[in-house]
């Protein structure tokens, strides 16, 4: 039996390292055609810091643009790291580009949100990147530790593998 994705969904933490993860789910996306979900989370703000905005920003708008600037400054990493994904591929990208459907930066707590939205968007494959410490305990990282624990669809765990 071969496994047939429909929707994908890529979680980034916008690291360097999280191309190799990009480059995977756009390769399985490409292969089924399937669609493919991008999706950053930004962690959520801790009370503490909310409180200390709070105290020293005085202006409501001030403090509403200053918590609004943490989204939008994610999506423009979010961007850049796209941009330079498409500059590492072969000039067929545009049909991998028609594949995505979403790309989403939401502010939370990641595992829970990218459970989610995974489950909001109907996935059947979710995919994300692991960090490069090696085969120790923080290998994975606690964010997929989290989501491969609770996932209920297939997660693949991307390692991350030097160009070279």
């Amino acid at each position: 039996m071969t496994a047939t994705f429909t929707r994908i969904l890529f979680a980034t933490d916008l690291s360097i390292n999280s191309t190799c993860a990009l480059k995977r789910a756009s390769e399985l996306a490409s292969a089924t055609d399937a669609s493919l979900h991008l999706l950053h989370v930004t962690e959520a703000m801790s009370d503490d810091a909310r409180i200390t905005i709070q105290m020293f920003v005085q202006s409501e708008e001030a403090r509403r643009e200053a918590l609004g600037t943490r989204t939008e400054y994610a999506r423009a990493i979010l961007d850049e790291r796209l941009k330079v994904f498409w500059a590492s591929i072969p000039e067929d990208s545009e049909r991998i580009r028609a594949q995505i459907d979403s790309t989403d930066v939401i502010e939370g707590h990641p595992a829970e949100v990218i459970l989610r939205r995974a489950k909001e968007l109907k996935c059947d494959l979710i995919v994300l990147g692991a960090h490069n410490h090696g085969f120790t305990q923080t290998f994975l990282g606690s964010v997929a530790k989290r989501v491969l624990r609770r996932a209920r669809i297939p997660t693949l765990v991307v390692p991350y593998v030097a160009e070279g």
